[in-house]
């Protein structure tokens, strides 16, 4: 399947979805650089699906967005390797002469790479035999054909690597109940795990069918090692039915926060100031998706719940507590301050002591929280 007519137009979710990687891979790379100047003084950024660079209104996509970064930065020149691979060759063509154009390509280093190849089985052996340095991979492969859970462990396996996956969800959803296309399917979940949705599918209802088959998706990831799984909804340009979905996966607690901060910024909506994601709120059955559905009002039992009888910082409950979850470090903070008004937590220092000019207390990642006993609250 080409994906020449993705790129005739600049569609406002091709630029968010742009912009999320774009934005990713600049914070990524500036928490990435200072180990590698003692590890290997490299990084690197990987697309197999890379596409021709430019829209056919002249907007930039993503390989031009990353490199337009990366020659801006002094370290991320000396550093960065890029690889960019599609296997339409007119695509690859544009996308070598857009990049020649980019000012100051030269500047870089490592010359980026551009390849015509097929993704498939040669090129998942070859990651997977492979060590990389610290990479963000990239897989936006239009359809389903080439996306692989092996595909995805064979770079997520190092550390320092990350992934990002955007996907035609409209795509799978027609390709799990088509015989023709059963091997890729079950590539990308696995047979056992695809067998068994192609059954829980058949009697449920449009949306159902949906974070069903993303809930199956995110779980096959993480059993893969994939510890951090984020995942962010597209609508299509009426916002009545969705076209494609982007999930990260990442091996560190870090990278998750860092994501997170990123597509709050992109989602179109908030519920009291809890990111959507755009995604619908979920049902108790789809668990993991049902947690980044849950609105602000739900936290604070939540907090009194998990965290009774102990006692540690803002930033401990935070890391603990917000994987899985839609909350960012904003609602927890704003939570807290809450439950330390109405008397429900202790804190050290307190509220009068933290007071800033305006009279309004803070509450930084270190302030010390105490929760009460269980039913004490």
């Amino acid at each position: 399947m080409s994906g020449n007519s993705f790129f005739d137009e600049s569609q406002e979710q091709s630029q968010v979805k742009a912009a999320i990687v774009a934005k990713y891979f600049w914070v990524w790379a500036k928490v990435i650089i200072p180990s590698q100047k003692s590890w290997g003084n490299k990084i690197a950024y990987i697309d197999l699906f890379a596409g021709p660079g430019r829209y056919k209104d002249g907007t930039r996509s993503t390989p031009l967005l990353i490199l337009e970064r990366a020659v801006r930065d002094p370290d991320i020149r000396e550093m960065l390797i890029t690889l960019f691979n599609d296997r339409d060759s007119n695509n690859t063509q544009t996308l070598s002469q857009a990049i020649e154009l980019i000012p100051d390509i030269t500047s870089l280093k490592y010359k980026p790479e551009v390849y015509n190849e097929e993704v498939g089985e040669e090129i998942v052996k070859m990651f997977e035999q492979m060590r990389l340095v610290p990479t963000l991979f990239f897989v936006d492969p239009w359809g389903y054909k080439g996306l692989s859970l092996r595909l995805i462990n064979s770079v997520l396996k190092n550390w320092g690597c990350d992934c990002i996956i955007f996907f035609n969800y409209n795509r799978i959803n027609m390709g799990l109940h088509n015989e023709a296309v059963e091997e890729h399917m079950n590539a990308l979940f696995g047979k056992e795990r695809g067998d068994k949705l192609r059954q829980q599918l058949e009697p449920l209802r449009p949306f159902e069918r949906e974070l069903t088959i993303i809930e199956a998706l995110v779980e096959a990831i993480k059993e893969m090692g994939g510890q951090y799984v984020l995942p962010f909804r597209f609508k299509n340009a009426r916002g009545n039915r969705t076209s494609h979905h982007l999930i990260f996966v990442s091996k560190d607690v870090k990278g998750y926060g860092i994501m997170k901060e990123i597509m709050t910024k992109e989602s179109s909506s908030t519920e009291q100031g809890v990111p959507s994601f755009e995604y619908n709120p979920a049902t108790r059955s789809q668990s993991l998706l049902f947690e980044l559905s849950r609105p602000l009002d739900d936290l604070e039992g939540m907090l009194l719940d998990c965290f009774a009888g102990q006692t540690m910082t803002m930033i401990e409950i935070y890391d603990q507590h917000n994987v899985g979850k839609r909350y960012i470090k904003s609602n927890y903070k704003n939570v807290l301050s809450k439950l330390e008004a109405q008397g429900k937590i202790r804190t050290s220092p307190s509220a009068e002591m933290r007071k800033k000019r305006n009279g309004e207390p803070t509450f930084g990642d270190k302030v010390i929280v105490t929760f009460p006993p269980r039913g004490n609250s």
